[in-house]
């Protein structure tokens, strides 16, 4: 009977990996056909184009450029992705980070300190910034049932509003000299964060390691303590977690406010590492290129790392397509088609896994049936 458990299990275990990896393959090469239907269809070689996208990305330069672009798209995979875990749809990390970069970008013109306590003070102000906005529809969720969905698209409206109003010239922004950029006071050199230096290929922002540190709290806190636990069983299945003694609406509060403060992070890149000041130029839509990155690494940081490093790839290389004689809206339908795909592939898989456990658990209901029918049939001999 051991004996059997323990090759069940392997087999188990062997389908489970040979699952793991068929999602994401299955998704790359349906990605792969219909982009090169897609190009084919305006008249253009696909393999060529494939062709020069890896010729192009892997340049030193261009891989400068992706990890400094995949660092601003994993801060946002992740966090989206601690909103999909707890089954919320924080659509509002665009207007989060957007507004916890200005706040912090205001601060951070404003001091005067040494860079190892200025640096700190203007990421623990984007982090408050970017978590106070996103508690607001958190605590509208929990105490009055409004959807976070809609709280969190008006709540980026407003985000935006405010932003345009305070950094008019007569508020807080400040013409440059040729009269054509509003923006915040520049931060001094003592808040630069850190750069990699890479040659002529350029700098890696040094902000790439508060990334990573992000990444592995988020494995950790989610993965291996009882909060991270309870996250996850609300998400799942809120019934069975108010019965284990979980507060729900607690559990959504604070996954709101935790994916807030994690968003305040989004635009800290750009703003110690790249502009120093927040103007007009300050990148918008990063919160709902999250949404696809979060969704392309299945919440896992590993897969949400991976996502953001292709959506670097994809940009770098599709937007040096263009020069090339290939139409330029076909970054947004290669994007397009690799979230679709995804979904599509990772749903299927998941439904074949679930038919085979339902198969699997059929023989083995029957197996046991079957040697219960023997053994009786033994004692009564």
């Amino acid at each position: 009977m051991k004996t059997l458990i323990s090759r069940g299990k392997a087999r188990i275990d062997k389908e489970r990996l040979i699952l793991a990896v068929a999602a994401p393959l299955l998704a790359i090469i349906a990605a792969l056909v219909v982009t090169a239907v897609i190009i084919a269809a305006t008249g253009k070689d696909p393999f060529a184009a494939f062709s020069d996208m890896v010729t192009y990305g892997s340049a030193s330069d261009s891989q400068v450029y992706i990890l400094n672009k995949a660092t601003t798209y994993y801060l946002a995979g992740v966090a989206v992705a601690i909103g999909f875990r707890m089954n919320l749809f924080n659509i509002g990390v665009d207007g989060q980070y957007r507004l916890a970069a200005f706040v912090a970008a205001v601060l951070g013109g404003a001091l005067t300190l040494p860079g190892w306590l200025s640096i700190p003070l203007i990421m623990l102000a984007a982090m408050a910034t970017g978590a106070l906005w996103a508690a607001i529809a958190g605590i509208l969720k929990v105490t009055r049932g409004v959807s976070e969905v809609i709280a969190t698209i008006m709540l980026n409206a407003i985000a935006t509003a405010i932003i345009a109003y305070l950094l008019q010239p007569e508020q807080l922004g400040q013409l440059d000299d040729a009269g054509t950029l509003v923006s915040t006071k520049p931060l001094p050199k003592s808040s630069y964060f850190f750069a990699m230096d890479a040659g002529p290929a350029g700098q890696v922002w040094g902000f790439i390691v508060i990334a990573v540190l992000v990444g592995i709290a988020y494995w950790f806190v989610l993965g291996r303590t009882r909060f991270g636990f309870d996250l996850r069983t609300v998400g799942q299945s809120e019934s069975a977690a108010a019965a284990s003694g979980v507060s729900v609406k607690k559990m959504i509060a604070t996954s709101m406010i935790i994916s807030g403060a994690v968003a305040g992070l989004v635009g800290m890149p750009t703003l110690l590492n790249d502009s120093h000041q927040y103007d007009n130029s300050f990148p918008v839509g990063l919160g709902f290129t999250g949404i696809a990155i979060a969704l392309l690494g299945r919440n896992h940081p590993v897969g949400i790392a991976l996502g953001a490093l292709l959506w670097g790839f994809l940009e770098r290389t599709t937007n040096h397509l263009e020069f090339q004689g290939y139409d330029k809206e076909i970054l947004g339908v290669i994007q397009g088609v690799i979230v679709l795909c995804v979904v599509i592939a990772y749903e299927v898989v998941r439904r074949y896994g679930l038919k085979r456990q339902q198969q699997r658990v059929g023989a083995e209901l029957a197996a046991q049936a079957a040697a219960v029918r023997t053994d009786k049939q033994e004692v009564a001999g």
